[in-house]
């Protein structure tokens, strides 16, 4: 069973240890039923259509929105998101990405859009009865979003988007996309519209597989015409918009990292004392405990940058980039290992296709990449202590 020492934290209140033990009940009783059954790792497009229908129903979804738009909470509470993404990562890789592409999707229409563009969107996210996707990458603008090419230009009352975007998460089968495109050069050249799923000029170009799956697509704007009412923070507002809501999201990429390493050490832990080995169990020997030893540290140490991360977020209110850029660093990164290690003590079995370990490395491994990458964190850390 996972610690849950850390919920006895100060960063945390008593709404957040209550939440915690109220998703966990809920995804032991309900995830088995949809990740477990025959094929739902092949067809992740169902899969994941009746995971966000599921998380609606359950009320969880209403943590990614405001409580106006029938939100659980006044705002956008991170530590909320934290807590929800890391206990159904540790259930399941495919209900955490369908959790968060929820709020990540939505996540600029909740912080930077106006109240009929919140009240359109919002309260079926939700919901669950509309899906949502962020479209910022490019082939050529994954981490480096100034070199973006999308073009957003204003024609009358419409504005025509054309380019493309790429591993957008989603892609295929979200019902709208808030999409990053120039107006201008430089970054307060950016804005940032939101596109239906059936504008005529969309175009779903490629299904991209990866090894941990789930719905990702190279998505095409061929003249697309959107009223200019759906434009999100003002013309130039989107490199704000795109970093604000990485702001609040990142954080919680960490947090689901956490959430597949404490289940990694919960298998570890299980496997080593069962596991017999020259007339003893793996526990008894010094080399497996000191594997344990350094797996739980990183967990805590982890833990620790997260929930400080959305503590400060949350209560602070202010910009949170470098916490949240250490606290995803770290915690991706960290969890690997652990994961890592987990599947040494599990030997062969460890790295079969199906093994609950197995799974857990490829989930984790794509975590270092989202959202910025591990050596783009580095890069956000190092210029947030140079401005000091």
């Amino acid at each position: 069973m996972a610690d849950t020492t850390y919920l006895d934290w100060p960063f945390l209140e008593d709404h957040h240890r209550k939440l915690a033990g109220d998703v966990s009940k809920w995804a032991a009783a309900n995830l088995p039923a949809i990740t477990d059954a025959p094929g739902a790792h092949k067809d992740t497009d169902a899969t994941c259509r009746k995971l966000v229908k599921a998380l609606g129903a359950g009320g969880w979804l209403r943590y990614c929105v405001p409580a106006a738009y029938g939100g659980a909470l006044e705002n956008l509470d991170v530590r909320s998101l934290a807590i929800i993404r890391e206990t159904l990562a540790y259930h399941s890789g495919l209900a955490d990405f369908a959790f968060a592409m929820q709020g990540l999707g939505s996540g600029a229409i909740s912080t930077y859009g106006n109240a009929a563009q919140k009240s359109a969107y919002l309260p079926f996210v939700a919901s669950g009865d509309k899906i949502a996707a962020f479209a910022l990458t490019e082939k050529d603008a994954g981490s480096d979003v100034s070199a973006m090419t999308s073009s957003l230009e204003k024609r009358g009352g419409h504005y025509i988007l054309n380019g493309e975007k790429t591993y957008i998460s989603n892609g295929g089968i979200a019902d709208f996309y808030c999409v990053f495109a120039r107006t201008d050069t430089g970054s307060k050249g950016v804005s940032a519209i939101i596109v239906d799923a059936d504008t005529q000029g969309l175009e779903i170009a490629e299904r991209i597989e990866v090894m941990a799956p789930h719905p990702l697509a190279r998505i095409t704007f061929k003249d697309c015409a959107m009223p200019a009412e759906n434009l999100l923070g003002g013309v130039g507002g989107g490199f704000r918009a795109a970093l604000g809501t990485l702001d609040i999201f990142r954080t919680t990429v960490g947090a689901a990292s956490l959430g597949f390493a404490r289940r990694a050490l919960d298998e570890a832990t299980r496997r080593a004392k069962e596991r017999i080995m020259f007339g003893q169990t793996l526990a008894d020997m010094p080399i497996a405990q000191m594997q344990l030893a350094e797996m739980a540290l990183d967990i805590d140490a982890s833990a620790l940058l997260i929930y400080r991360s959305a503590w400060t977020k949350d209560v602070k209110k202010g910009r949170v980039t470098r916490e949240a850029a250490m606290a995803k660093l770290y915690a991706t990164d960290s969890a690997q290992s652990v994961i890592d290690k987990a599947v040494q003590m599990f030997g062969g079995l460890g790295v079969t296709v199906g093994s609950k370990v197995e799974e857990l490395y490829r989930d984790n491994r794509a975590l270092r990449i989202y959202e910025g990458a591990s050596e783009v964190q580095k890069i956000v850390i190092a210029r947030e202590l140079l401005k000091s």
